[in-house]
């Protein structure tokens, strides 16, 4: 692996002033005070507390069963998904892996997957042992935290086996390419859509159609019509948790980064506001939601063998899908009647506010 040098030079002295200053201060966040991407600031401080690895990665996450429990993190921008568990039913299939256990259930986008370390951060009660990766941008795509009953040995293994021969601080972290621009409205063939749409046969068919058609996601929904896709109240994840964790239903809380969705399957119970974040609290599994990163909501119903499906996404100010939500479902067996009446109370409640 050939890496360059971040162009600050000072990018770790510049960092540790600031956690001196700010010593609670969270690493995404020092990145942003200081002007760079994340994994820039962890790629800056190899040769101290971080540890350059090399792939392949996927090797590497056939690995982590080893590791015993760990803490799984994904996020975007607005949202941060934790669960805790064992890696379990890991497999890897060319740019793509699925980790499909009880607790930790992931969908992994390997040619996202640019760079990875293994990190050690001080923290209240010590040193957090972590392993990072990060795309081509240095925005991070997974996080895997070791917690008091991990198995560490197994950790230091891995490293040595992982380890990359250039340990020098830097990264050469490149712009995220602009998106493509979306086709105008007027040349979309609506009747077309719909009738594709309608067609569905699972709901991991839906990326294809936008493909077929050239239409952004929120594009989609607001084409399809309202029997398809129809727009809620911004704070109605926030609803749909609550609700959920009142009537103890059982759902699905999916989260992207640019190279994994990670997935919560089950009932939710603790819930809190903490500033602007709206947070899940349970064992096993936080949610950490950013709502005034949230600027709009939609149901979403997808026609599939077992009949439809809906959902509940939301999506920030760009059209960038920050966080979707099911209720618990296997395949073969229908919606659960809960959760189509949960959201069908969404969709009443925005419908009388117009």
């Amino acid at each position: 692996m050939t890496t360059t040098l971040s162009p600050d030079k000072n990018l770790k002295a510049r960092w540790l002033r600031l956690r001196e200053g700010e010593s609670g201060l969270r690493a995404r966040d020092a990145a942003t005070r200081l002007g760079v991407s994340e994994g820039e600031l962890v790629a800056a401080r190899c040769g101290d507390d971080s540890v350059r690895l090399e792939g392949p990665w996927g090797e590497l996450i056939k690995r982590l069963p080893e590791l015993g429990e760990v803490m799984a993190l994904t996020r975007n921008d607005h949202v941060v998904h934790e669960k805790t568990g064992i890696f379990e039913k890991v497999s890897v299939m060319g740019a793509m892996g699925l980790v499909l256990g009880r607790d930790i259930d992931l969908r992994l986008f390997l040619g996202r997957w640019v760079s990875g370390f293994a990190v050690a951060e001080p923290a209240q009660d010590g040193v957090r042992h972590s392993l990072q990766f990060f795309d081509a941008s240095g925005t991070a795509v997974h996080k895997v935290y070791l917690r008091d009953a991990s198995d560490f040995a197994a950790y230091e293994r891995l490293i040595g086996d992982f380890i990359a021969d250039d340990q020098s601080p830097g990264l050469a972290a490149h712009p995220v390419p602009a998106p493509e621009p979306q086709r105008p409205d007027s040349a979309i063939d609506r009747e077309a859509l719909r009738e594709r749409w309608l067609a569905l046969q699972d709901v991991h068919d839906f990326h294809s159609l936008l493909t077929e058609f050239g239409l952004g996601r929120v594009q989609a929904l607001r084409l399809a019509g309202e029997d398809l896709a129809r727009p809620v109240a911004p704070s109605s994840f926030r609803t749909a948790l609550e609700r959920a964790a009142a009537e103890s239903l059982p759902i699905m809380v999916f989260v992207g980064s640019p190279g994994v969705v990670q997935i919560h399957t089950g009932p939710i119970a603790n819930l809190r506001t903490v500033g602007p974040w709206f947070n899940v609290l349970d064992p096993g599994f936080n949610l950490h939601l950013r709502e005034d990163g949230v600027a709009g909501a939609w149901v979403v119903r997808k026609p599939t063998r077992d009949g439809i499906v809906s959902a509940l996404e939301v999506y920030d100010a760009a059209g960038g899908q920050i966080a979707w939500m099911f209720g618990e479902r296997h395949e073969g067996e229908p919606e659960q009647q809960a959760w189509r009446a949960l959201l069908g109370n969404l969709t009443a409640a925005t419908g009388a506010a117009r």
